[in-house]
């Protein structure tokens, strides 16, 4: 297992960055793929395992089960990704137990591809939030608290779990909580420093910003990006809030999610029609400041994308088809950066102004950031394509470096200022 080995390598690599020194330094992109489980309708749609005279074969017994009688006639699935260690998966194995099997729903009666797959992380059907939230998104905490900015994202195809991960639900909820819960821990901790936490929540809707956090949803009015004199992407009067803890984010994230875009489709009964962008701007100065004193800061982004959609799956129309267009036109935007960002021989122009998402993740992808790539993706024959096409631009976002630098400035205190510090003491 030397792909599995040189994996492992990387990951420790990425670890061992966590805590870098002063200065730049160059890390990659961390790359984790969560396979979700079967849904219920799903379940009932699986492929029969195939018997001997000794009953179901040892290989099938645990990812197959009987399919239910009112299933659709003919409408037979199958599992097309395969965990094989916390580094490595299979997408779309032969089964050699079943040589004459029909052809199923998704495969389009093409040859196996049998292509393995090696990422940082691979988080099987039985994963829960909390395995996914140690392996991916704890290790930024610590780049955040000591002045570099971060971001994790989820990425995939609508209905494959992406909500499910950043979000998660009031029993077992996502990477939003458990990061700010962390977060708010650690501050707590931080005896000889002063930490401001600062957050706005937006959506990308039909090439729209949104402020999700707004007093009345109804006056909503479209943001403008700008890029400041720091060369950073600005959302032009987007609200920021003063959260005390972790309670009261979660109840401005509750109040966020009920004012982002969301209708049923076809593969999705409660599908994300836009892209959700959390920022967390997290300010520290020591308590004990001289006339001269360090600030650091740092932003953590939690995204989650839209999922990517074939109409003749969703089967969308009117509004609908038109919100499914301009979500893959702007996932199609960002795959375009992820490949010429990949492509560092030739030096390719890098579109981020192709969409509003692609300038608002700029410095997620090729900046100043610690990046960490969510992908999920779904085991059923059905996402087949989505799913084939999710794993092969994962596994190219694995060749993106960024370069990092922590994010200090140095205050001078007047020295009126400085004598109104020492009576407050």
């Amino acid at each position: 297992m030397l792909a599995a080995a040189r994996s492992a390598q990387r990951a420790q690599n990425i670890v061992a960055e966590a805590k870098p020194a002063n200065g730049l330094s160059e890390a990659a992109i961390m790359v984790a793929v969560r396979v979700r489980p079967f849904s219920s309708k799903e379940q009932e749609m699986l492929a029969k395992p195939p018997t001997s005279q000794f009953g179901p074969t040892a290989r099938n017994f645990m990812n197959y089960s009987e399919p239910a009688d009112d299933a659709p006639k003919g409408a037979v699935i199958r599992k097309v990704v395969h965990t094989i260690d916390e580094h490595v998966l299979v997408f779309d194995p032969p089964d050699e137990s079943d040589p004459g099997r029909r052809a199923t729903v998704g495969a389009s009666n093409k040859r196996h591809k049998d292509i393995r797959f090696v990422f940082d992380r691979v988080y099987g059907e039985e994963a829960s939030q909390r395995d996914l939230y140690e392996g991916t998104t704890r290790g930024l905490l610590d780049s955040v608290m000591s002045g570099y900015n971060a971001t994790v994202f989820a990425y995939g195809a609508t209905g494959c779990g992406k909500t499910y991960t950043i979000s998660g639900c009031p029993e077992d909820p996502g990477v939003i909580f458990l990061t700010m819960q962390e977060l708010f821990e650690r501050v707590a901790n931080e005896d000889d420093k002063t930490v401001e936490i600062t957050l706005s929540y937006l959506e990308v809707y039909n090439e729209t910003i949104r402020d999700l956090l707004v007093d009345n949803p109804a006056q909503v009015v479209p943001l403008a990006l700008r890029d400041d004199a720091k060369q950073t992407v600005t959302v032009v009067g987007l609200s920021e809030h003063v959260p005390k803890d972790v309670d009261e984010i979660m109840s401005l994230m509750v109040r966020g999610n009920a004012n982002r875009t969301m209708s049923p489709t076809e593969a999705n009964a409660v599908s994300s029609r836009s892209h959700a962008v959390l920022q967390v701007h997290v300010r520290q100065k020591p308590r004990a400041g001289g006339l001269q004193t360090d600030v650091t800061s740092a932003t953590l982004s939690i995204i989650d994308l839209a999922g990517s959609e074939r109409a003749t799956v969703t089967r969308n129309n009117g509004a609908r088809m038109r919100e499914g267009a301009n979500i893959n036109r702007s996932l199609l935007a960002l795959a375009n950066c992820i490949n010429a960002l990949c492509d560092q021989k030739t030096k390719r122009h890098i579109p981020y102004r192709d969409s509003k998402l692609t300038r608002l993740l700029k410095f997620s992808l090729g900046g100043n950031c610690r990046t960490v790539m969510i992908t999920c993706v779904s085991p059923a024959s059905t996402y087949f394509e989505e799913t084939h096409n999710t794993l092969k631009y994962a596994n190219r976002a694995k060749n993106i470096k960024t370069t990092v630098a922590r994010n200090t400035k140095s205050t001078q205190v007047h020295l009126a200022q400085y004598q109104g510090k020492i009576r407050e003491q």
